[in-house]
């Protein structure tokens, strides 16, 4: 997959917020979020505005961990709410026009190619829109979501949120692949199927996982192949999207095993 420019996933950050919060303003603030039903909707505008409010601490300190973070105190009316998420989010937007994409910053991931300030503005173009759709489900007025960034999406979702290695694990590999092909946008990201396995810090042995981690391009046929649009897709692979939005075709062994790797919740 090629990525989007640095100066793109700015004006997405800055474009999927606004629409966030427009959303959100128009809406009960106890609507459920069918997409999270633990929350509703002053729920989901206070999560993403502790996540920008949390990034935005990690890019003005950088390269250092964000060991004295302070949670902000959540306010108590949604108007509170609303204002706190727009003054978090134009502090954020600041720090981030402002730091040089290639400054090393902390991620939580451990990988050394996420520890960069481009990598974070990637992260949370991400956040954005996916919460953007989560405020569109509660409020029961969907739109589509932008092509080129839903098609990125696919793979950063399949490669960060669902294919990191911890440093105490360890991945092995098998010779089956699935395909994820967006049908508008004509890219495809690969996947190699394995198992995960290995021993955690405080002991706790795993062993024989399900597994799989983003490859290029293998040059044979797809076990499973997986098509949609680019918005369908990352939809679907974050739980936002119905199933029956994709396509899904391949041996049945593999899709079991991929659906239990996609099956993992992430938010």
């Amino acid at each position: 997959m090629t990525r989007l420019e640095h100066t793109a996933y700015l004006d997405h950050i800055r474009t999927e917020s606004a629409r966030f919060v427009a959303v959100l303003e128009g809406c009960p603030p106890d609507a459920r979020v069918p997409s999270c039903p633990d929350w509703d909707a002053a729920d989901l505008l206070w999560h993403l505005t502790e996540v920008q409010h949390s990034w935005d601490h990690v890019i003005r300190h950088r390269p250092a961990a964000p060991e004295d973070y302070a949670e902000p105190t959540r306010p108590a009316t949604y108007d509170e709410l609303l204002a706190a998420f727009r003054s978090t989010h134009a502090a954020f937007g600041e720090a981030l026009r402002a730091a040089p994409p290639a400054d090393a910053a902390w991620f939580w991931s451990g990988d050394p190619d996420h520890q960069n300030v481009a990598h974070l503005a990637r992260r949370q173009a991400h956040e954005a829109l996916i919460h953007r759709l989560d405020a569109e489900l509660a409020a029961g007025r969907v739109t589509a979501l932008p092509p080129a960034l839903a098609a990125d999406g696919i793979d950063e979702v399949l490669d960060v949120m669902y294919g990191g290695l911890p440093p105490w694990g360890r991945f092995e590999p098998r010779e089956q692949y699935a395909e994820f092909r967006a049908s508008d946008t004509g890219t495809s990201v690969w996947v190699r199927l394995g198992t995960f396995s290995g021993t955690t810090p405080d002991g706790v042995e795993r062993s024989g996982e399900p597994d799989q981690h983003v490859v290029t391009d293998p040059g044979v046929a797809a076990d499973l192949l997986v098509t949609g649009t680019a918005g369908d897709l990352d939809a679907w692979l974050w739980h936002r999207g119905d199933e029956d939005r994709v396509t899904i075709t391949g041996d049945a062994g593999v899709r079991a095993h991929v659906g239990a790797v996609l099956g993992q919740a992430i938010d």
